[in-house]
């Protein structure tokens, strides 16, 4: 990736605002990018790498064989250069070096010189007089080697190309992906489940290779149902056949209407930005959640539409070790924007503008039974048929032991859905056992295949009816975040 600054911005004179790491992995032009950045976001990848002054930004990774790849960065556009074989910028080193900086990681040397081919660059980008290429200033001009955002016709021209060619390297992928499945099926199940078996992580670095990290992590997760004790052909051939229609799904995606195509495009790891309209409202923050997963950390942020009766999803990432930016208190209530990304019934948004302070006057969503439960997941699954699990509210309902595990029972009608693997494993368990005390409560989270997930729990009575008494009998017994909710995670 040798990248030109010719007609690019020069750098600014003033300080440089460091960006979040949610803001660096907006820029990447793909999820393949994304990925590599995270990876590359650790200060052990880096044979060195420094930070001379505001700004600028350089490193050394080493590559395959000898190969060390020299990586540097203004942040002010951010501009970049790297040697890297990459061509669509910016590449995994560049956003590397952004994270390390927006985790504020030892590894990035604060002072001292910069290497010379460093240095020779970053001068070259200093505002010079008039007439000279580096110095136009002109933030609007489009220029290989930024990550500006310019949105002129030749910039929009540009990314529509690479989004083509793109696209045709991920239909290669999903046309070889529908070969080896087929291939695999025809010769039978029986030696999928060999320690030695490597057609898992061939295939998905194949699929990773066609940009398609989407059917990669997929085709990853084969490998780990066909490991997953007794039953494992059942729901390795469950799996196969959700595979295989995501793959037909993306080869036939010009036939399908435009919801359904845009779930198809996010689940092979093609990135949407949300649109349409915002929807402003009062959401209650009913629970949050961090996923630690190598060198980032996951945030999901569940909130609740006090007129809009809608559930939403907000993501936001950190790096290892280091929390995600976007932090909102549970039980809290906040006026705000929220623009939905298409796809997948429009589950997730963007938080945009924020209007005043946070509350904590809020009635949690009203519920419905486990037989409701399931039904809304069943709905959800028409919008997205990969859809493991969907945001529901269970009102009334008692955790009762069975035999391996829990199950939530409602009180109404008897139905019941058990508590999945991973929150058995959960200390939130306990917590909701102890908290409910044998009686009905409400429990807000996620139910799907495998089973109910909760994430918060509160009494409905207490809730709905502001019932003093039983409000204060649970505060003084239990750390109730606002609202009375209970988290459990």
């Amino acid at each position: 990736m040798l990248l030109s600054h010719g007609g690019e911005p020069a750098r600014a004179a003033g300080p440089v605002a460091r960006r979040t790491v949610e803001q660096v992995l907006a820029l990447a032009p793909d999820e393949a990018s994304r990925a590599g950045g995270r990876t590359h976001g650790s200060g052990s990848l880096w044979a060195d790498a420094g930070c001379p002054e505001p700004g600028a930004l350089w490193g050394l990774c080493p590559g395959g064989g000898d190969r060390v790849y020299r990586t540097v960065v203004d942040t002010d556009g951010p501009a970049y250069r790297c040697d890297c074989p990459g061509r669509e910028g910016p590449c995994e080193h560049v956003l590397g070096l952004l994270l390390l900086c927006a985790s504020g990681d030892p590894a990035l040397r604060a002072g001292g010189a910069a290497p010379e081919w460093a240095r020779a660059w970053l001068e070259g980008r200093r505002p010079s007089g008039a007439g000279e290429s580096g110095g136009t200033g002109d933030a609007g001009s489009p220029a290989v080697g930024t990550a500006t955002g310019a949105s002129g016709p030749a910039d929009r021209e540009a990314a529509a190309q690479r989004a083509a060619r793109r696209a045709e390297r991920i239909t290669g992928g999903a046309q070889e992906l529908e070969q080896r499945l087929t291939d695999l099926l025809r010769g039978g199940l029986a030696a999928a489940d060999r320690p030695d078996h490597g057609l898992w992580e061939e295939t998905a670095a194949r699929m990773v290779d066609a940009q398609a990290p989407g059917l990669a992590a997929r085709v990853r997760e084969l490998e780990a149902v066909a490991a997953s004790g007794a039953g494992w052909p059942v729901r390795l051939l469950e799996a196969c056949a959700l595979l295989h229609l995501l793959d037909a799904a993306w080869l036939r995606r010009e036939r399908l209407p435009a919801p359904l195509a845009a779930t198809v495009r996010t689940r092979v790891g093609l990135t949407v930005p949300a649109e349409g309209p915002p929807v402003r409202d009062r959401w209650l923050v009913l629970a949050q959640q961090d996923s630690p997963d190598g060198t980032l950390v996951t945030r999901r942020i569940w909130l609740y539409g006090q007129n809009s009766g809608r559930t939403t999803l907000l993501l936001s990432f950190g790096a290892a070790g280091r929390a995600p930016a976007l932090c909102l208190v549970v039980g809290s209530t906040i006026d705000a924007e929220i623009t939905p990304f298409p796809g997948g019934g429009r589950l997730r948004g963007d938080l945009g503008e924020r209007f005043g302070t946070p509350t904590e006057e809020a009635l949690p969503p009203p519920g419905g039974t486990p037989a409701d439960a399931t039904g809304a997941y069943g709905r959800a699954l028409h919008d997205d048929p990969w859809l493991d699990a969907w945001p529901v509210t269970l009102r009334d309902v008692i955790p009762v032991p069975l035999e391996g595990g829990w199950q939530l029972v409602g009180a109404s009608d008897g139905s019941a859905l058990p508590l999945t693997a991973t929150a058995l494993s959960r200390a939130g368990l306990w917590k909701l056992v102890a908290f409910a005390g044998g009686r009905p409560v409400s429990v807000f989270g996620e139910c799907g295949h495998r089973g109910f997930d909760p994430l918060a729990a509160w009494s409905p009575h207490t809730a709905a009816e502001g019932d003093r008494r039983t409000k204060a009998r649970d505060a003084e017994a239990w750390d109730l975040d606002t609202a009375g909710i209970v988290a459990l995670t």
